[in-house]
């Protein structure tokens, strides 16, 4: 047995010494850019510290770099574009959307607008607090509104919240309760607009109120029977 000799060079590994470039970082022509640089790491971790195999590696992968920059400049498609291409044909992704789907926004109440909603209000007189509340409230305010110098608007706001939340409370309709409140509100302001006009200013009317509070009167008393009569 001669032991001076070298061991048998292995096939697997590639020619360092190969004018190839491709074949001396053992790699095919059609050799992605990812697999370029693995083979160069690879290459550089078998020769060690060994200056002169580190730049026939280093110059292989030079050279296989500036080939693919020759190709792009004359405008040829690369054989390693050429399969990424035919492995894309072959094996197609699936269809995505152009836009992230938007989470779906939870689906609100729809108001029904049936007969319910338009159909006129049932008077039924009221029992127990629904009668006494706005009863008394009512009738204090009405009071207040007779006695001299009173604030004929402040009075009739406070009469208006009052029966808006009595009929709210009788039929559990807020707008149908706010919308029959300024319907009472607007007659009754109407009426005692006629009842000003209709008596003569040099008649006296015996009572020490104003014109304006003689107004509001009719106007308080159409609330509190609404507050008492609509259902």
């Amino acid at each position: 047995m001669n032991q001076g000799s070298d061991p048998p060079a292995d096939p697997s590994r590639p020619a360092a010494d190969s004018p190839d470039p491709y074949v001396r970082l053992g790699i095919d022509h059609d050799a992605g850019f990812e697999a370029v640089q693995v083979a160069r790491q690879t290459r550089l971790e078998e020769v060690g510290d060994d200056p002169m195999a580190r730049s026939r590696i280093e110059a292989a992968y030079d050279a296989v770099l500036m080939d693919r920059l020759k190709e792009r400049q004359q405008g040829r498609v690369s054989s390693a574009a050429r399969s990424a291409s035919q492995r894309e044909q072959a094996s197609p992704p699936p269809n995505r959307p152009l836009y992230p789907a938007l989470p779906s926004l939870p689906s609100l109440p729809v108001a029904r607008l049936g007969a319910n909603a338009s159909r006129l209000p049932t008077l039924t007189l009221a029992t127990g607090r629904e009668f006494w509340l706005p009863l008394v409230s009512l009738g204090l305010l009405t009071v207040l509104l007779l006695l001299p110098n009173a604030a004929a608007e402040v009075l009739l706001s406070l009469a208006a919240i009052t029966t808006v939340l009595n009929l709210q409370r009788r039929n559990g309709r807020f707008l149908a309760a706010v919308g029959w409140t300024l319907a009472l509100l607007v007659v009754g302001l109407l009426l005692g607009s006629l009842l000003v006009g209709a008596l003569p200013s040099s008649l006296p009317l015996g009572l020490p109120i104003a014109p304006v509070q003689l107004q509001s009167l009719p106007a308080m008393l159409l609330l509190l029977l609404g507050a008492l009569l609509i259902a």
